[in-house]
């Protein structure tokens, strides 16, 4: 199969031949047919979390694709069935994952980018290990998987939104449905409009929020975010300004802010933009490391809540199949994500757009395709 590796940090990634090991027990081969590029691919590539030494590695965390082998004992899915694929993975037998809590699964190998057994199905023609990026490696033309990574989609629901729902939308939409329990009527705030904000504005319209504030730098963004439904649209360029303009939309500060950009300036504003008694839900992830400061003494007079939202509190074999139906019923245009469908060459062209806040989301889409079988 064809593949875009990431050798070292900071370098461009490398479209090669790489050989696939067929599924072991409890695991799944998947043919790629939809991949996004997201944020979290570039902060890999570029070591903003660390992890310098795990190379090579398939990147790509967002995708969809069709099943076309079953390892044994796995039950729940069928060939040809168009999946999307959950980025971290359920172990299904620790406390959290009995708790439902997915999300902090402390079984699963995911952040390790491995199978449950601990190695890799991926190597080059000379036996070197290539890890899959979340053990899922999106930026190939197959991948195998744990099967409890592969969610079954409704069917008619296009392989890019598919692919989408895996990442950005479960993120995006998640903060708000899961995370925060956005209610009718709350004022909302948006800070930062890629994928994954574009989702939460989308969220924010479904759950019935008003006003929803969209603040982002680019004009377009912007526009496209007042598009899919946000009442007002905030330029960020100058954060007193924006602040001040906020407030008085909100008259007095939101309810519930979301940060979606992974930006500690962004996660500055967004504190400071909640009125009392209201929630910041930080979801964007920035480099290891950096920090952001907030004024203390008005967090605990406004009795303000700063909370953090991994994946969107995501269960992915009930989410991701929700947010698919409402799409196809109309009630969630996931589609006008897509700023561009590119072929596996252009990730590279992909990743830099992402670098300099760019669209929404550019999506890599394999040449071939599959039905369901009948």
């Amino acid at each position: 199969m064809r593949a875009a590796v990431l050798h070292e940090v900071g370098a461009p990634l490398r479209i090669e031949e790489l050989e696939l090991d067929p599924p072991k027990a409890g695991e799944v081969s998947v043919r790629m047919l939809a991949s996004g590029v997201c944020h979290s691919d570039v902060h890999r590539a570029d070591g903003d979390w660390g992890e310098g030494s795990i190379h090579p590695i398939v990147l790509g965390h967002e995708g969809a694709g069709v099943v076309e082998t079953l390892g044994d004992g796995v039950t729940g899915l069928e060939l040809g069935q168009l999946v999307a694929l959950n980025w971290y993975y359920p172990c299904g037998a620790c406390e959290r994952c009995a708790q439902g809590r997915e999300w902090l699964c402390t079984g699963s190998r995911s952040t390790e980018h491995l199978q449950m057994d601990g190695t890799t199905r991926i190597h080059t023609s000379s036996a070197l290990d290539v890890r899959a990026y979340l053990s899922i490696g999106t930026f190939g033309e197959r991948a195998v998987v744990p099967a409890q990574a592969a969610v079954p989609m409704p069917e008619g629901t296009p392989p890019e939104v598919a692919a989408l729902i895996g990442c950005c939308v479960s993120t995006g939409i998640g903060a708000v449905v899961n995370t925060a329990n956005l209610l009718p009527g709350v004022p909302t705030v948006i800070v930062g409009l890629g994928g994954v904000g574009l989702s939460a504005v989308m969220g924010a319209v479904l759950r019935g929020a008003d006003p929803i504030v969209a603040v982002d730098l680019d004009p377009a963004k912007l526009e496209l975010a007042q598009d899919l439904g946000a009442t007002h649209a905030v330029s960020g360029g100058d954060r007193e300004a924006a602040l001040q303009e906020i407030h008085r939309i909100t008259a007095g500060g939101a309810a519930v802010a979301f940060e979606t950009a992974g930006v500690t300036a962004a996660a500055e504003l967004t504190i400071s933009s909640v009125g009392r008694g209201g929630t910041a839900v930080l979801v964007g992830l920035p480099a290891v490391g950096a920090r952001a400061s907030f004024e203390v003494f008005g967090v605990v007079d406004g009795s303000m809540h700063i909370v953090g939202s991994l994946y969107g509190w995501t269960v992915g074999a009930r989410d991701f199949p929700l947010y698919a139906h409402l799409f196809l019923d109309g009630r969630l245009p996931l589609d006008r994500l897509v700023q561009e469908r590119i072929g596996l060459e252009d990730v590279n062209r992909a990743m830099d757009a992402l670098r300099a806040g760019q669209g929404a989301r550019r999506v890599i889409v394999f040449e071939a395709r599959s039905e369901r079988s009948p």
